[in-house]
């Protein structure tokens, strides 16, 4: 059975047992170690501790990459969570696939409005100057 974008990522990152400091995961993944303790905070990281340092997992690396994909996306870290935990290691993961669709088509509608909105916008301020400079014809002749 082929493997989901989420299962192949979980799942080639679970064969090692390397570690990593939250300084190493900011310098990878070009984020501020306040970022990643805030997902830690919200619970989507949870990382081991020897005395006051963090220790990261190969599958918290897996999550942070997973969430700032999901941001990436424009997905919300709610919605980002929800699919992330809907992984199921051996099983076909429909219901987090089909989740995951809905997401992004979701997004790409927002998207697709905004895009609407802006172009109407554009074509208002296209006008908006050629009335003004058709207005200063006018009065620079008078």
């Amino acid at each position: 059975m082929p493997k989901t974008p989420v299962q192949a990522t979980l799942n080639s990152s679970s064969e090692t047992s390397t570690e990593y400091s939250i300084s190493q995961l900011a310098k990878e993944f070009d984020v501020t170690t306040r970022s990643i303790r805030h997902y830690e905070d919200l619970d989507l990281l949870s990382p081991a501790r020897r005395g006051q340092t963090r220790i990261y997992t190969q599958a918290d690396r897996t999550r942070l990459r997973l969430i700032l994909r999901g941001k990436r996306l424009g997905l919300s870290l709610e919605d980002s969570r929800e699919i992330i935990d809907m992984y199921e290691p051996g099983k076909t993961n429909v219901d987090q696939l089909k989740k995951l669709i809905d997401a992004i088509q979701l997004q790409r509608n927002k998207l697709n409005q905004q895009l609407d909105d802006i172009s109407k916008l554009l074509k208002d301020l296209n006008q908006a100057e050629a009335d003004c400079i058709d207005a200063l014809k006018t009065n620079g002749s008078q």
